[in-house]
């Protein structure tokens, strides 16, 4: 495997290679110790994979039941009405179709994040004006900061991951739903809900119940990744019946294969045992958190996913340590390289069982420090020195702001932000916008992007794991009511794809921000669920 590694990592479109690849590399039929893909390491039961494997003939065999029937069954489960739901090929195929259907011109998310929310609306033609999170206040998204992002550069679609990937930054209930009405004159707000069944800042974190009554939000959640089921691909969004409704008719007829209906119809079976799955993971994140944060100029960010975000220590460099842990320790981690908004300093680290967790530290200790913990070892030219990346970003650095094309992003810059169209025929329906009076004929200056307040923090320090407690509420905030964008003349057609919103940041000036380190996450409390958890990721069915 070591002579090959870097042809791994060239070679697939996604950020690592898959692991029946590493599996096959290998040569001895077993694949690295997987801290890359976040995967629930508790869920199915073994009592379950056996169950699977022994209907395996027929789940494989014969055509599954409609997405309509599996749907509902999930609903039913769920306590959800089926008439607000959508069920799809995992989470990318829903957020394809929301693309496609219902993002017009742009689409404003913070970075770094989930790869497809940037990638996907670039790929179709769309303006993606991207909110770089700050390193300096450990990748907290300001509400209100955002908002204001949003309002100047008149951006149409305003989506937000909770808890984010790949930091796994946490915002509370409250605020979202504050946020959500705030921007009712959207048309779309999405909230990526896809690993917020690992949080435990809340005892009812989910905006699922919010999102049904209201016109213009969606909210994703994932099934994968919380049933430790990458493979099988299924996820779901929830919203109200007309957006629901318009994704679902979209879908194909067999969207949804046999294994994903087997899974949901036994999970009725199994509520406790995922209950369990989920409070385990929590403890494991404690767990793991408390020994990374010991490693010597490693960071800790504070996490509410299945991961831990971590900044390597300087001197190292991320596609070296990547590439060593995998071919000298069999373990496989996720390098943020090529993640807009990171860089190769960061990794994502999954949350696994102490034995595994110990392996880690073992496999970092050596890499980085050689055979003692001490200063890290620069080894910046003996690695790869390559992130992988999907075509959208390397298109988006390399054709407009890497080298650039020459006027192609100067003409963007140059030109006045359009007026957001008014939608045509039969789409979804928003409310009027707020009138103001024209500016004047002159076009403005740029108006300077608002970045976060950095928030000063303390060095990081090798920590014991606090004492479990419920985090606090936020305050209310303001946010900045809608404006319509100036009157101006503009080029006709959608602004070509990777070029930054007017006054807005490109990817090569949001990647690698850096700053001040942070100390390890907090611990918070967690439920102790014995039934199946609802909609809402921790509450009980009675």
């Amino acid at each position: 495997m070591a002579d090959n590694v870097t042809s791994l990592f060239r070679s697939t479109a996604a950020h690592s290679p898959s692991m029946a690849a590493l599996t096959r590399e290998g040569g001895d039929g077993a694949g690295p110790v997987d801290f890359c893909i976040p995967c629930n390491p508790y869920f199915p039961t073994p009592e379950m994979f056996e169950d699977m494997g022994a209907r395996l003939r027929d789940i494989i065999t014969y055509y599954p039941s409609s997405a309509d029937t599996i749907t509902a069954e999930l609903c039913s489960l769920l306590q959800l009405p089926p008439q607000c739901v959508a069920m799809g090929n995992g989470s990318t195929e829903l957020i394809t179709w929301i693309d496609h259907l219902m993002v017009r011109e742009s689409l404003a998310i913070p970075v770094p994040t989930f790869g497809r929310w940037t990638d996907q609306p670039m790929e179709t033609g769309k303006r993606v004006d991207m909110f770089p999170l700050q390193e300096s206040s450990g990748f907290a998204l300001d509400l209100a900061q955002y908002a204001e992002f949003i309002r100047a550069r008149g951006t149409r679609v305003a989506v937000i991951c909770n808890p984010n990937n790949p930091d796994g930054g946490y915002l509370h209930k409250h605020a979202l739903v504050q946020f959500m009405d705030a921007m009712a004159d959207l048309d779309l707000v999405i909230i990526d809900e896809s690993f917020l069944e690992f949080a435990d800042a809340e005892q009812e974190p989910s905006v699922v119940q919010e999102a049904m009554l209201r016109p213009n939000v969606i909210v994703l959640r994932s099934l994968g990744k919380n049933f430790g089921l990458h493979g099988i691909r299924f996820g779901y969004l929830v919203a109200n019946p007309a957006l629901a409704g318009m994704v679902r008719s979209m879908l194909p007829k067999w969207n949804l294969n046999a294994f994903a209906e087997h899974v949901v119809f036994m999970l009725k079976n199994h509520g406790a045992e995922y209950a369990q799955s989920l409070h385990q993971v929590r403890r494991d994140r404690l767990d793991m958190a408390s020994h990374l944060a010991q490693l010597p100029g490693l960071t800790v960010y504070p996490s509410q996913g299945n991961f831990l975000f971590v900044r390597l220590p300087v001197g190292a460099e991320g596609t070296v340590v990547r590439d060593r842990l995998l071919t000298e320790h069999r373990i496989l981690v996720r390098e943020c390289g090529n993640k807009i908004g990171s860089s190769s300093r960061f990794l994502r680290l999954v949350v696994r069982p102490q034995v595994d967790v110990r392996r880690l530290v073992s496999g970092l200790e050596q890499v980085l420090y050689g055979s003692r913990r001490g200063a890290a070892v620069p080894e910046l030219g003996t690695g790869t020195n390559y992130s992988s990346g999907t075509a959208a970003v390397d298109r988006l650095v390399s054709s407009t702001n890497g080298a650039g094309v020459p006027g192609l992003a100067a003409q963007a810059m140059a030109a006045p932000m359009p007026a957001a169209p008014q939608p045509q025929g039969g789409g979804m329906p928003m409310p009027a916008p707020v009138p103001v009076a024209p500016a004047a004929a002159a076009a403005p200056a740029p108006a300077p992007m608002p970045t976060p307040m950095p928030m000063p923090m303390p060095a990081p320090a090798p920590v014991a794991p606090p004492t479990p407690a419920p985090a606090p509420a936020p305050a209310p905030m303001s946010f900045p009511s809608p404006v319509a964008p100036a009157a101006a003349v503009v080029p006709p057609g959608p602004t070509p794809p990777g070029v930054p919103a007017r006054g807005g940041l490109t990817a090569a000036q949001v990647r690698g921000t850096t700053g001040p380190g942070l100390t390890p996450a907090p611990a918070t409390g967690w439920p102790n669920s014995q039934s199946w958890p609802n909609a809402a990721g921790m509450g009980q069915v009675g």
